[in-house]
């Protein structure tokens, strides 16, 4: 999160006007559901914050108390829920149906805000529809997901769909300026970020960033048939990327010790410590995991770059399932699989390419 200095919980959510005046309307006519789509760090997950604490409180106020505890995930009506394992489970749905049938604590409405829900099991889509059908008047649901997926039809049916579109590095890139960035640092932290505004901020901060991406472009170039040099360049990543998190620590650590004096101060109860930490628990996941699909999309241009060249025409089925094998670890990337072995099985399946295949 930047130092900036906010007036509304709504100036968090950068280049999204339409999705952010729909919903600032929405808060005048609430109905029972919601579902916020778009990719991930488009800003969805400060939107529903704020939209939580308008409903509640009339405005997105970032130091009301309501504002404050919103936006670090510690109000007592307000339950932020991810999933636990690849997809949300069925027994994680009856868990919030327990949850949505409970009276809110000290506001008029409970708030369920629940992520990723594009990785929503069928059988939790099941056991949820009811409760969607037939809502308590207490609870309002605010359903963040990436994609609108098959799955997730009849429950968009029972919502107000929000959309979010993809945040342009030219936004970015001006975001980061007025931050106080360098041009040429938020000119590459923008284009890196993937329409994440917080992933450019860390890269904004990141002077190896650059190295890693050529790190993972050589990957081709390096392999040489054996194994050994293949699990070589995937330790050599992991720790590139383990050495990033770095700053993300820092601020993390700064944000246990805030909270530490606030509650010193104000003899705060139920501090929130548990909850700050499983957040930077996802955080530092979430960065790995942008880290290696950036990467990644690096490793999977150099083989779309080599299948351009006229004198490769005899390795093109070649590079075009090297390509296929690296968007499958994208795509696996999202269901927790270990970041080292989904590395290794990826760099020993794919083939060499010379230096002047791609000249």
């Amino acid at each position: 999160m930047s130092n900036a200095l906010v007036s509304s919980m709504w100036d968090a959510v950068i280049g999204q006007p339409h999705a952010v005046e729909l919903l600032q309307r929405l808060t005048e006519h609430p109905v029972h559901g919601f579902l916020l789509v778009g990719t991930e760090g488009c800003g969805k997950d400060e939107a529903a914050r704020a939209f939580a604490t308008t409903l509640l409180t009339g405005a997105a106020d970032p130091s009301s108390r309501e504002g404050r505890l919103i936006a670090q995930q510690g109000f007592a009506d307000v339950h932020e829920i991810w999933r636990e394992g690849a997809s949300i489970s069925a027994e994680m749905a009856q868990d919030i149906v327990e949850s949505a049938s409970r009276s809110p604590i000290e506001s008029s409405h409970k708030i369920i805000i629940l992520h990723e829900v594009h990785l929503m099991a069928e059988a939790a889509v099941v056991r949820l529809l009811k409760t969607f059908e037939e809502p308590t008047a207490h609870v309002v649901f605010i359903l963040l997901a990436d994609s609108l997926v098959p799955s997730l039809v009849t429950v968009a049916s029972r919502c107000v769909v929000v959309q979010f579109g993809e945040v342009s590095p030219d936004i970015i890139e001006a975001q980061l300026i007025s931050e106080g960035v360098a041009q040429a640092t938020a000119q590459s932290a923008s284009h890196g970020a993937a329409g994440s505004i917080e992933r450019a901020r860390l890269l904004a901060q990141d002077g190896a960033y650059a190295a890693r991406r050529l790190a993972f472009s050589s990957v081709p170039t390096s392999l040489d048939g054996s194994g050994s040099v293949a699990l070589a360049l995937v330790d050599d990543i992991v720790q590139r990327i383990e050495a990033a998190t770095v700053p993300l620590e820092e601020q993390h650590k700064l944000e246990i010790e805030e909270l530490e004096k606030r509650v010193k101060a104000t003899g705060e109860r139920g501090s929130g410590r548990k909850t700050l930490l499983e957040a930077h628990k996802r955080q530092l996941r979430r960065f790995r995991s942008d880290e290696l699909r950036s990467g990644l999309a690096v490793l999977a241009g150099v083989y779309r770059d080599a299948m351009s060249h006229a004198h490769n025409a005899h390795k093109t089925h070649d590079y075009a399932e090297a390509v296929a094998h690296v968007h499958t670890a994208m795509h696996n990337l999202g269901l927790n699989a270990n970041e080292t072995l989904l590395l290794q099985s990826l760099f020993l399946r794919l083939p060499i390419v010379r230096g002047v295949e791609l000249s």
